[in-house]
């Protein structure tokens, strides 16, 4: 059997494009997921894998096969415990104690974590690339890493030919487990050997809290700061929801706190008037997925144009039919809370 990258630009756009034939999937798409995949292989072989946790929705598609969206990024985060064992100390949860002490922390974790980017993780892809006369090239940015690979054909021009990882520092990723990561295209192309990967995954009931949270920030502010594509949350909960993970979330209150407590130390947020939006009511009976007035109109665009660019592979709802099944979600999490 052949690795997919001995062999010759021409012979991998072939089987892309197989493999896009039998799938329905574009090949500069199918392409991209073969970076994340060996991205992924390479930071989980390292010295550091045992402090890493894959997360986001790109887990959720990928470890989880819980959504079927196009997503370019792959988020992670390093153990605060191991980045900042001196500033935790002994403490049980490692949380700051004041908003004084978060300052202090977040600006010394990030300034160890763009270090640690720079002199360990950005050289070892490196390494990993030129070892295996890979076409791609590796550029650090403070906590990022892009790798840039040359396609053996031009896409459509708005996926670009990078894989983002980007990283974060300021908590444990868990709980996570250990989930084994395929490359779309193996189970189309039986002669070819893809990369694989076992990373440590965050667990799906986590995620759910986390999007959920992030969901109720936007209803109560009315906007959303993480730039477009934010209704891919609205998405994502309601496929957890059908995976069965939202109930089991919802019913694992130890798990809704853990996300309360560290947003709020962490993630800080006011809502339109000024008041602190409170994270431990979002996930105690007070949660809030819909969205009022003019939030609700920005997030019908953001969701028609995730629509119209294609970032969806299956056929979705209406806006109207997505918001109907977040309002039962946010129904049912908020009575159970308040049952518990």
């Amino acid at each position: 059997m052949v690795e997919f990258f001995q062999l010759s630009a021409e012979e991998r756009l072939d089987a892309l494009n197989t493999a896009a034939d039998a799938s329905g999937r574009l090949p500069h798409l199918l392409e991209k997921d073969i970076w994340v995949v060996w991205s992924l292989r390479h930071l989980f072989a390292g010295p550091y894998a045992k402090h890493l946790v894959f997360k986001g929705g790109t887990s959720l598609s990928k470890a989880y096969g819980v959504i079927r969206r196009f997503s370019e990024d792959v988020d992670l985060t390093y153990d605060i415990r191991a980045i900042a064992s001196d500033l935790i100390g002994d403490a049980v949860v490692p949380l700051p104690a004041s908003k004084s002490q978060e300052k202090k922390w977040s600006k010394e974790i990030r300034a160890r974590l763009c270090d640690w980017v720079t002199t360990e993780i950005t050289p070892r892809l490196k390494l990993e690339l030129e070892q295996g006369k890979l076409p791609a090239n590796v550029r650090g940015e403070n906590d990022k890493v892009f790798i840039d690979y040359s396609p053996p054909a031009s896409g459509t021009g708005y996926v670009s030919p990078t894989v983002m990882l980007e990283f974060g520092a300021r908590s444990t990723g868990e709980p996570c487990d250990a989930r084994t990561i395929h490359c779309d295209s193996a189970a189309f192309l039986k002669g070819i050997e893809f990369p694989t990967a076992k990373p440590q995954v965050m667990r799906a009931e986590r995620t759910f809290w986390e999007k959920a949270t992030a969901i109720h920030v936007y209803c109560a502010q009315g906007e959303f700061r993480g730039g477009e594509r934010f209704a891919r949350h609205w998405h994502d909960v309601t496929r957890l929801d059908n995976a069965g993970f939202a109930d089991a979330a919802i019913a694992d209150t130890a798990i809704g706190r853990a996300v309360a407590d560290h947003k709020s130390v962490f993630f800080s947020e006011k809502d339109t008037e000024g008041e602190v939006i409170d994270y431990h009511a979002a996930v105690s009976g007070d949660l809030q997925l819909v969205p009022d007035r003019g939030a609700l109109t920005k997030l019908a665009a953001d969701y028609r144009h995730m629509v119209d660019d294609g970032l969806f592979l299956d056929d979705v709802e209406s806006f109207e039919s997505l918001l109907e099944r977040c309002r039962v979600i946010q129904h049912k999490a908020n009575a159970k809370q308040v049952a518990q």
